[in-house]
């Protein structure tokens, strides 16, 4: 497997930080009362250990499919949050203003940016989107 280069590992490192940034966040509500509130107290708990697991996944691996698994695992946990705050979900509304919303929302903002650049590079580093002519053709 061919190096993913020092932008895109860097990139995988700082996204995976900020995973783990996001489990220890929903790890944190889950022990101060989220663990009370049914479907979503386990979703919490799922999420966080969900979120260390891909975070290491991305660090070690620091592939590019491994990166974009990465942003799209933020992408819905900003979703859940944001189906809840504006409909509910599970028989639970939450809101931007309950502790840690907001923060939760721009780390998981921020890994999802910087997941979907390490898998954009690593995609072209690899030669994925790039398009090759055929032998003897100038296309």
């Amino acid at each position: 497997m061919a190096s993913p280069g020092l932008a895109a590992t860097l990139l995988c490192w700082a996204g995976s930080a900020l995973l783990i940034a996001s489990a220890a966040i929903h790890l944190h509500l889950w022990s101060t009362g989220y663990d009370q509130i049914p479907t979503i107290g386990p979703l919490f708990l799922v999420q966080g250990i969900a979120g260390i697991v891909v975070a290491l996944l991305v660090a070690i691996s620091r592939h590019f499919l491994v990166a974009l698994a990465g942003a799209l695992f933020a992408a819905g946990t900003i979703g859940g949050l944001l189906v809840s705050v504006e409909f509910g979900l599970f028989g639970f509304q939450d809101s931007l203003s309950a502790p840690y919303a907001t923060m939760s929302l721009v780390v998981e903002s921020a890994a999802f940016v910087v997941l979907l650049a390490s898998a954009y590079i690593g995609m072209r580093r690899a030669g994925w989107g790039v398009h090759h002519p055929a032998p003897g053709r100038d296309d």
